[in-house]
């Protein structure tokens, strides 16, 4: 009798800490990464838009981040995501960096604003993240209990939104290094797969989700493709909710919307 009372306590330890070990929660949370470049009428090969829309200097009011459909005004007024913060970026180029946390706790969205004079910086940050270079430790304290979020070439999935850069100049390559794990990208601008292709080869990133014609990369395509990338959904199932949610906003019919949005290679 004596030996069970002292045993049992012990065994209950155990298996209290067995479970607490593979408790879910302890696992690292998903980092997106989101390189936006603002909308710029000067600096940029753009169809015009109305003044406050297309001022790269302006994140407030931009079409690609505080108006209506950009990311940070979208994702803000999303039930699916809880803004942790924004600040002044971590460079120049970054006007406002807007740190959110999916309402799940797993996943964090990291979307940083580029001057729109400063495109060429942009996508070679993404490209950089794409070959999983240059990777980025950033704490936001008490919200991951003290654990740093792994962005830049550490994170999970980045993503490139606003005008297709290399319809205007080209960058160097940028090679990845083919020991790491291959980067899922999401590059919403336009005719990103003929113009991106060549770069995401050299990166060694896997193309989740890119264009093949003239779009509008506003934030509700964004989103919907991150739902699916969150459920862990497969790259087919991801490009269909980006072309109904593309549909649905632009009422170009969701076949048209199909044949914009393309998955792999």
């Amino acid at each position: 009798m004596t030996r069970s009372v002292f045993l049992f306590p012990f065994a209950a330890l155990f298996f209290l800490l067995a479970g607490h070990s593979a408790s879910p929660s302890q696992a690292p949370p998903r980092v997106i990464q989101v390189f936006v470049a603002l909308a710029d009428n000067q600096h940029q090969g753009i169809v015009p838009v109305p003044a406050r829309l297309g001022d790269g200097e302006d994140p407030s009011g931009n079409l690609y981040w505080g108006a209506a459909f950009g990311v940070k005004t979208f994702f803000r007024r999303s039930a699916n995501w809880r803004l942790v913060s924004c600040a002044r970026g971590p460079k120049t180029a970054i006007l406002e960096r807007c740190v959110f946390r999916h309402r799940t706790g797993a996943v964090y969205l990291i979307a940083d604003a580029y001057r729109g004079s400063q495109i060429r910086t942009a996508v070679t940050d993404f490209l950089l993240a794409s070959a999983g270079l240059d990777p980025e430790t950033l704490s936001l304290g008490p919200d991951t209990s003290g654990t740093p979020l792994m962005v830049g070439g550490a994170a999970d999935l980045v993503a490139y939104v606003g005008h297709d850069a290399f319809m205007d100049f080209q960058v160097p390559p940028i090679l990845g290094n083919k020991r790491q794990r291959s980067r899922a990208a999401i590059i919403l601008a336009c005719g990103s797969k003929v113009y991106f292709a060549p770069y995401m080869k050299d990166a060694g990133a896997y193309p989740l989700l890119w264009t093949t014609g003239l779009m509008a990369p506003e934030a509700y395509t964004l989103k919907a493709a991150l739902d699916g990338w969150i459920a862990r959904e497969d790259g087919r199932a991801i490009r269909e909710l980006a072309a109904e949610a593309y549909s649905k906003y632009q009422k170009c019919g969701l076949l048209g919307a199909q044949k914009l949005f393309s998955t792999g290679w």
